[in-house]
């Protein structure tokens, strides 16, 4: 308690600090929004799981209140405009700001794949079925598309705030345009040429978060009101009217998917979505000056990929923990029971993941910490080469690539394969590559910095 009052008592007088009360909350309703919809029953011996909204088709509506992944994007955006401004008043390069922002994306990802993969070698080596070991592990891995998509966006942040500081709002509407023409692809059939939405529509969001940032786009109720309305209005005519579907989560049944990649009926509930942000943001600012309610949002921030890595790990060290003691209820999906089941579900889960952010936590902390500016004990020419603006700054983008090709391949695989360590051998080893590529070079001072005497 005593560090967490430092860390608040520390907190900048110019900080948005809702934008650090956006991003808990909102991963706070995608812990809830996953654990809600979760289903664990026993199938002949066997743990099966799939999704509650496959039963309960009339709930879908729920999810506009519980896909909050826009906002993740947007104050996103905010932090990496703030983060990349101040890195570059300090004479810092975009190599040098990438590996610094890697940092605390990677290093807890990176232990949660490491373990994951083990686990799954012991479970094997135990006499689990590979196909049993792949859906465990695959379920567990399910959030790290989102880690896929937003490092990508990561990586073209210095371009794309460069576009915004010269055209402003432009950017974001154009690539609205693209990915208005992504869906016309895919409800015409053409799903390849819509491909191009995964990348367009978090962009969008992002440099919505450039503009908060820079005060291009004011943060006002008066123009809350108007964006919450047409937000609302354009999403209810997509889908009640339109062909999109409801859910704003991705369902097997859905001719046309509203998350994954994003769709028009996405940006929509992100439009209402900033719209409310913006008639919120005065009130919420005066509460988050009190000390109370800044210091959970702080404590929240100071953890929370920790916690969104790690929450679907919960259900699954819960669901089998309550199996094998023959506690794990299994009532119809959408019963009175089963809804009943859900509060004590959540309050169990809570604490599982409580435990979880309590050992794991620590790594995401200290992934947070700016790089020492002493090099590790490597060959001098090696070691310069690595300090070398344009060498460092491809590393740095093969690095990113490395590891987005790992976490995505990971999730587009099928989730019943065979794989000996519960992950495809490619993606894992492609991830681990990039992952080490750029530990190695947040450890090498940039050119600016090399030559300097240590100390």
């Amino acid at each position: 308690m005593r560090r967490l009052r430092d860390l608040a008592g520390r907190t900048p007088a110019e900080r948005e600090r809702y934008v650090d009360l956006l991003r808990a909350v909102a991963i706070v309703l995608v812990v809830i929004g996953h654990w809600l919809i979760a289903v664990l029953d026993d199938d002949a011996g066997r743990l099966r799981g799939h999704n509650a909204l496959e039963d309960i088709t009339w709930a879908r509506p729920g999810t506009w209140f519980f896909q909050v992944m826009p906002l993740f994007f947007l104050v996103g955006g905010y932090a990496n405009a703030a983060s990349l401004t101040g890195h570059r008043r300090r004479g810092g390069d975009a190599g040098g700001w990438l590996t610094a922002r890697s940092g605390r994306l990677i290093r807890p990802t990176t232990v949660l794949l490491v373990l994951l993969a083990l686990a799954a070698l012991g479970a094997r080596l135990l006499g689990a079925g590979p196909h049993q070991v792949r859906e465990v592990v695959w379920y567990a891995t399910v959030p790290l598309w989102f880690l896929s998509a937003y490092l990508c966006v990561v990586l073209l942040t210095p371009v794309m705030f460069a576009l915004h500081q010269r055209y402003g709002l432009v950017v974001p509407a154009v690539l609205l345009g693209l990915l208005a023409l992504g869906d016309l692809a895919r409800l015409l059939g053409e799903e390849r040429l819509g491909y191009g939405n995964f990348l367009f529509g978090w962009l969008a969001m992002h440099q919505v978060g450039f503009a908060w940032r820079t005060g291009t786009l004011p943060m006002r109720p008066r123009l809350g009101w108007p964006l919450l309305v047409v937000g609302l209005a354009a999403l209810l005519l997509l889908t009640l009217v339109g062909p999109y579907p409801t859910s704003m989560i991705n369902q097997p049944d859905q001719r046309i998917q509203n998350m994954s990649p994003p769709s028009l009926a996405l940006l929509a509930l992100a439009t209402a979505q900033l719209g409310l942000i913006m008639l919120l943001r005065a009130r919420a600012e005066r509460w988050l000056h009190r000390t109370r309610p800044w210091m959970l949002v702080v404590a929240v921030n100071s953890v929370v990929l920790t916690i969104f890595l790690w929450h679907l790990t919960a259900v699954i060290l819960l669901a089998g923990a309550l199996d094998a003691l023959g506690a794990l209820p299994t009532p119809r999906v959408g019963s009175t029971t089963w809804w009943l089941w859900r509060i004590p579900w959540l309050i169990m889960l809570a604490g599982v993941l409580a435990l979880l952010v309590a050992v794991f936590g620590r790594i995401e902390l200290r992934g947070s910490r700016r790089p020492s500016s002493r090099p590790r004990a490597m060959p001098a020419a090696l070691c310069r080469t690595l300090a070398r603006p344009l060498p460092r700054l491809l590393l740095v983008v093969f690095g990113f690539a490395a590891t987005v090709v790992g976490l995505f391949s990971n999730n587009v695989a099928p989730k019943s394969g065979e794989y000996l360590l519960g992950l495809p051998t490619g993606a894992l080893v492609a991830y681990l590559v990039g992952a080490g590529l750029l530990r190695l070079l947040r450890s090498v001072p940039a050119a600016a910095s090399a030559d300097r005497p240590p100390g």
